[in-house]
């Protein structure tokens, strides 16, 4: 299924920062429509106040597809936009992208007027849309018995869990973004991942309507695996919990699982396990499997600098924009197989 324009449609699930690559290394493909499905139920660090103070739903990952798919290149715009406050009662923590979203969404009357302002302001090469307008919360009930209620909680857990998910959803319930259901539903390719596999992957795939669109969707679905596991997530699991999570609330398996298997420096290894007990996550794939496996040198070569200002836990590894780029763009060009 092709726009008028013979453009590939390709949506993007997610919005975090794991989000980040897979809209940089495609950008730039002109012959590919890309959008990007944002999660709005973030609750940590300075969404907490934009929520609390503002009523206002989060932003910062609306902010980061911003930028990730802007064609205002590495400027001083750019930069100032993605500065974040590290002093100041009031301003710590905050990036100024976020305080101006927030300006916007009172001129425009909403935070999808903002959304549409800043793509405009930023020359955005794409749609960035948010999964739903409602505000709600995540909730995770783990094997153990337990319920955690709210994005932050459920991400950065007060305490070691090695329990899995068993059960996640939105309280209250939620209806998906119209735009939401018409992009995953039209799209000749939905890519899910990487990125926290249930705080932001999951956390879009949960609406009421999303997963209906996945049925509906004639295209190929593309899952890219996570590198490490996360405490409260996804501690103990590998690539095939992954694909069978993704399956259970997509209720649809993916067409292909992308894979990267380029050894992760052991210093960074040595650090998570350290700092957070998580490891690698294990290939467990077989050439069995009913979806398409594709493996490849997909990781960045350097640890991940955190800004300043910054206090909210951060990977340390990620994916290579251009390396997934090439390999996702090689898929839809199908030059890949």
């Amino acid at each position: 299924m092709k726009t008028k324009s013979n453009k590939k449609k390709v949506v993007a699930i997610g919005g975090g920062t794991g989000t980040i690559p897979v809209l940089s290394g495609l950008k730039n493909h002109k012959d590919l429509d890309l959008s990007v499905i944002v999660s709005m139920m973030d609750e940590g660090g300075s969404n907490r106040v934009v929520r609390d103070e503002f009523g206002l739903l989060p932003l910062s990952d609306l902010r980061k597809s911003i930028i990730a798919l802007s064609e205002k290149g590495n400027g001083l715009f750019r930069e100032l936009f993605t500065y974040r406050f590290d002093k100041g009662k009031g301003f710590k923590g905050h990036t100024l992208g976020n305080i101006i979203m927030m300006a916007l969404s009172d001129i425009t009357g909403s935070e999808l007027g903002a959304v549409k302002a800043s793509c405009k302001l930023f020359d955005v090469s794409g749609e960035v849309i948010p999964v739903t307008l409602e505000n709600v919360r995540l909730v995770a009930e783990f094997e153990d018995g337990d319920v955690i209620c709210g994005e932050h909680l459920i991400d950065e857990p007060e305490v070691e869990r090695n329990e899995r998910i068993v059960n996640f959803y939105l309280k209250p319930k939620a209806k998906a973004n119209p735009e939401a259901r018409k992009a995953i539903k039209e799209a000749d390719f939905i890519i899910a991942g990487p990125g926290d596999s249930y705080t932001s992957t999951l956390a879009n795939i949960i609406v009421d309507g999303i997963p209906d669109a996945f049925k509906e969707n004639e295209g190929e679905f593309i899952f890219i695996s996570n590198l490490m596991t996360k405490n409260g997530q996804t501690r103990g699991m590998g690539v095939r919990d992954l694909v069978n999570e993704i399956s259970k609330y997509t209720k649809r398996k993916p067409d292909t699982v992308l894979v990267n298997n380029a050894p992760i420096a052991k210093e960074i290894i040595q650090k998570y396990f350290k700092l957070e007990g998580e490891k690698p996550i294990l290939d467990d794939t077989t050439d069995k499997e009913d979806y398409i496996v594709v493996r490849d040198d997909l990781i960045s070569n350097s640890e991940v600098a955190k800004d300043k200002g910054d206090y909210l836990k951060r990977s340390l590894s990620r994916h290579d924009p251009q390396k997934l780029g090439r390999v996702l763009y090689e898929i839809i060009s199908g030059n890949r197989f």
